[in-house]
């Protein structure tokens, strides 16, 4: 093939410096490459740094997974020992399948990026990366919008619809209520229901929801487009234990 123009400049500037690099002792080859190819070693290295990123997110994708549950806390409390003690505990049975805990930031409205945060949410419900939220007000009121939440008096065991009711500890909602393009809501849309089991005075609540100024409630969601069904209920009776 003949060699171009262009190709030539470039194979003689590679040569140029290769020589100009065995001429050079310890350090100072070391300060050459910093000097003329740092910026296609800061390129290449984000490269292969976004390449085994996507790589890894693909391959724990692939994995079996029997839970996945998003943590989005009041605080900035850390509640990873409880969870990592609840998934001993689940896990000890042998079956296949990770628990996937992902413990994230406080979804807040009053935050003015808290649009980047639905995103984040819509994405991960709609890709099934979410079967159970332990979540706020906030958070907990954009699942309803998204009508993301399974309606518990139709899904739950009898003994734990029974218990959770006799203690007041179900929540009543209105799913589907969405704004139009001028901000309006039709209540003709929504779905009654029981959405959430109201988590105060547990002991998970009372570890962590502990806040300086006024207790805000926090939830337990279970999404409807679970497929672990069994571990969602599991993992409700361990956060609603006393």
């Amino acid at each position: 093939m003949k060699m171009t123009k262009k190709n030539s400049v470039f194979l003689q500037e590679l040569r140029r410096d290769w020589n100009t690099l065995k001429g050079l002792h310890g350090k100072k080859k070391l300060e050459f490459l910093w000097d003329y190819y740092k910026w296609r070693a800061i390129v290449a290295i984000f490269a292969i740094l976004t390449i085994c990123t996507f790589a890894n997110m693909l391959y724990e994708g692939q994995k079996p997974c029997r839970l996945r549950v998003c943590v989005v806390l009041n605080t900035e409390d850390d509640c990873s020992r409880w969870f990592r003690q609840f998934t001993k505990e689940l896990t000890a049975d042998e079956k296949p399948g990770m628990v996937d805990v992902n413990l994230d930031q406080p979804f807040d409205y009053d935050n003015r990026y808290y649009y980047v945060q639905e995103i984040e949410v819509m994405t991960t419900v709609s890709s099934g990366r979410m079967d159970v939220a332990v979540c706020g007000k906030d958070m907990y009121s954009y699942l309803l919008a998204l009508n993301a939440c399974m309606t518990l008096d139709d899904t739950l065991s009898d003994d734990l619809l029974s218990s959770l009711s006799d203690r007041g500890k179900l929540v009543y909602d209105t799913a589907n209520l969405t704004q139009d393009e001028n901000g309006n809501v039709n209540p003709e849309d929504g779905i009654d229901g029981y959405y959430a089991i109201d988590l105060s005075g547990s002991e998970f609540y009372e570890l962590y929801n502990q806040t300086e100024d006024e207790q805000e409630p926090l939830y337990a969601v279970i999404i409807s487009n679970t497929e672990h069904f069994e571990d969602c209920e599991t993992l409700l009776r361990a956060l609603c234990q006393p």
